[in-house]
């Protein structure tokens, strides 16, 4: 038998380099237009699917209402006040229990005292100008320098002097207001009542007015000691026993620049709304109102530029009275909170009467820091 003969013919293109590149290339293209394909497929199918999901939420009824579910300790706080201790689930207890007062009361938790303070503000206003710092001791020490350090020109040779700075203290030490506030039980079974809201500003009123009087004529003993108390604040005559002066416009212009420009740049007006009442008719020298509006809603009114406060608990215009106060609050006051807000419940003492007592307590003191901070307008005739 004759051997089978095979025969083989090589392919021109296997020899040929480019042709192999263009091969390789092409391949290449051809598996990056399946990905691109394979890719462009997924993109549609899920554009598809939030395009359908999105109309299903856009249907009438299909969402549900959103809201605002109140912290743990917020919600066991609430349950508190009303139901009492024993009330309150094992959770509860341990979310009221973070923070408890060394009287036995619970402290209030952050969001209720946040809102306690906002009141405050509204009742007192020397709160909202003057630096306020919360402490964690029974009082604070703060130096205070009272003498600076004095040089002098000299000569080449000449004997120089010694000098040094005068240092003092400031102690502030907060004091304790306490009240109590009854609510009914029906009203405290009412789920409906918004309770923390009605106890805050009850308890927001109290407390302003309290200290809003402290801190601008308390005498320190057992209250804050207010701006009108501290005799080291400069005075300013009126020229006149009982009313502001035959040239009342002076007075304030000479309070005005008495002031050191540090504190006068930073400075605010305080003074009653009767007393306001009688300085927004004062005008100066060429016939211009010293008192003028704010020159955009929410800006304060002025008096030569500075704001004004309403202070409610400063004195009227009248013999020896210091109706008016000019000066840096944030330089000049100082305010320390030991204690933002403290309720202790009970429900014994007025059981025979179907009510709840709540007891409230507070610790905050103040006292001015910087004399030099303040000018006082006096009814005097020097």
């Amino acid at each position: 038998m004759h051997p089978e003969i095979i025969e083989t013919r090589a392919d021109p293109a296997d020899n040929d380099p480019l042709a192999v590149a263009t091969a390789a290339v092409e391949e290449l293209r051809t598996a990056a237009e399946q990905r691109h394909t394979a890719h462009q497929t997924e993109v549609r199918g899920l554009t598809d699917r939030i395009a359908q999901l999105e109309t299903r939420l856009s249907r009438p009824g299909s969402q549900q209402e959103q809201r605002n579910e109140p912290a743990p300790e917020q919600r066991a706080f609430v349950n508190y006040l009303r139901r009492g201790e024993h009330g309150l689930s094992a959770e509860e207890v341990r979310a009221m229990t973070v923070a408890t007062d060394s009287a036995g009361g619970f402290l209030v938790p952050e969001n209720f005292v946040a809102e306690l303070l906002k009141g405050i503000v509204q009742f007192s206003p020397i709160r909202q100008y003057a630096r306020v710092m919360t402490i964690a001791g029974a009082d604070v020490t703060m130096p205070k320098r009272t003498g600076t350090m004095t040089a002098a020109w000299v000569g080449e040779t000449a004997d120089r002097t010694g000098t040094q700075a005068t240092y003092d203290q400031v102690k502030l030490t907060p004091f304790e207001a306490a009240c109590y506030i009854d609510i009914s039980n029906q009203l405290l079974e009412d789920a409906a009542f918004d309770l923390a809201s009605e106890v805050a500003f009850d308890g927001a009123e109290e407390f302003g007015r309290l200290e809003g009087a402290a801190f601008v004529a308390g005498d320190g003993t057992g209250k804050p000691k207010g701006i009108l108390a501290d005799t080291s604040i400069a005075t300013i005559a009126t020229g006149n026993a009982s009313t502001l002066g035959t040239a009342p416009a002076d007075k304030l212009i000479d309070a005005f620049y008495a002031l050191p420009a540090p504190y006068r740049a930073s400075a605010t007006w305080g003074m009653n709304s009767n007393t306001l009442a009688a300085v927004r008719k004062l005008k100066d020298g060429q016939g211009n109102f010293l008192w003028q509006p704010g020159l955009a809603a929410g800006q304060p009114e002025t008096i030569l530029g500075r704001p004004v406060a309403e202070l409610p608990d400063m004195p009227d215009v009248a013999a020896n009275a210091l109706p008016i106060v000019f000066g840096d609050f944030a330089q000049g006051y100082r305010i320390v909170d030991r204690v933002s807000l403290a309720l202790l419940r009970d429900p014994f003492s007025l059981a025979t009467k179907g009510q709840t007592r709540f007891h409230l307590r507070r610790r905050v003191g103040g006292g001015v820091v910087k004399p030099d901070a303040f000018k006082l307008i006096k009814v005097a005739t020097a």
